[in-house]
């Protein structure tokens, strides 16, 4: 299989996906706000946030130490690395290699990871206990991604993201979308609610202490620390949206700048789908967030069964 060389293109796509990453929770909490009857804020919101937030200074309990400066870093350093990955603009990856969707995901829990010895470092026992539960649907979440990117890995015969989702990809056949497609999409829809800590999984507008997850864990953060969580949120749920979206139009499909346009358009799409999902469905509770995230998985599951039968 000859591999595609990185082009212009892919640049502009990761600018891309860089300055327009914000408009998803934007487009969700408009989404939510019309079906709700509200007024609401804004779709350009999290802009604003970002830059007054970027603007204030910082508090640091005496309690935390430098893991709980540098764990905002780390989370933005890896989500961008990740990002690096992924063939934004349908064709090719700026950096990819054998097994790259490997790094992929463990840069991802890496981030995650960092963030979640920040919440432990400011000995909070409520942090602590919102780091648990971030953990546990983490390890549930993780093993459904490996499922969805192994049936991929068939799908392509390759197991680098370019090859399996980017021009190099072989599933390129006709109009009509393969069922194991449509599931991997599914899945993955699913497992991103989880992953992005959404409703049903978490409310990232719930200020009720025994149901806070995500939240609680960076309750301490302020000025530019916070704002660069919150970014590095909003950048992850673009991830997803690329994905999903190369998932149902592989890279092999599109030509010349039509690439980013489906970019584009996936972050526009999954925010009025992640809309309506919160503005339909009410948090789990947490026995039952185990149970959904199995499902996700399981569906991918079945995706994979279907490519190797």
């Amino acid at each position: 299989m000859t591999r595609p060389i990185p082009s212009f293109t892919a640049i502009v796509a990761l600018l891309l996906l860089v300055s327009a990453a914000p408009i998803i929770p934007g487009v969700i909490a408009r989404t939510k706000a019309i079906l709700t009857g509200r007024r609401g804020s804004p779709v350009l919101q999290l802009y604003v946030d970002l830059f007054k937030l970027a603007r204030r200074g910082v508090v640091y309990s005496t309690t935390s130490t430098w893991i709980f400066r540098l764990a905002p870093v780390v989370l933005v350093a890896t989500t961008l690395a990740a990002a690096v990955l992924l063939p934004l603009d349908g064709r090719a990856s700026l950096l990819r290699f054998g097994a790259d969707a490997v790094a992929f995901a463990y840069l991802l829990a890496l981030g995650r990871f960092a963030l979640v010895l920040a919440a432990l470092d400011t000995g909070s026992s409520f942090e602590g206990m919102g780091a648990s539960r971030e953990v546990t649907f983490a390890s549930l979440v993780e093993p459904g991604l490996f499922v969805v990117l192994a049936a991929l890995g068939v799908m392509a015969n390759d197991f680098s993201l370019t090859a399996m989702l980017g021009a190099g990809s072989t599933r390129a056949g006709g109009v009509t979308l393969p069922p194991a497609s449509v599931m991997l999409a599914v899945s993955l829809f699913a497992l991103a609610l989880a992953e992005c800590s959404r409703i049903p999984v978490d409310d990232p507008a719930t200020h009720l202490e025994l149901t806070m997850v995500h939240e609680v864990m960076v309750l301490d953060h302020s000025g530019p620390d916070l704002a660069m969580i919150l970014y590095a949120n909003a950048l992850k749920l673009a991830l997803f949206s690329a994905i999903i979206a190369f998932v149902l139009i592989p890279g092999s499909r599109l030509a010349g700048w039509l690439g980013l346009v489906v970019l584009l358009a996936s972050f526009v799409v999954v925010g009025l789908a992640i809309g309506i999902v919160e503005s339909a469905m009410a948090r789990l509770r947490l026995p039952k967030v185990s149970l959904y995230i199995a499902a996700g998985s399981a569906l991918a599951l079945f995706g994979l069964i279907l490519l190797l039968r």
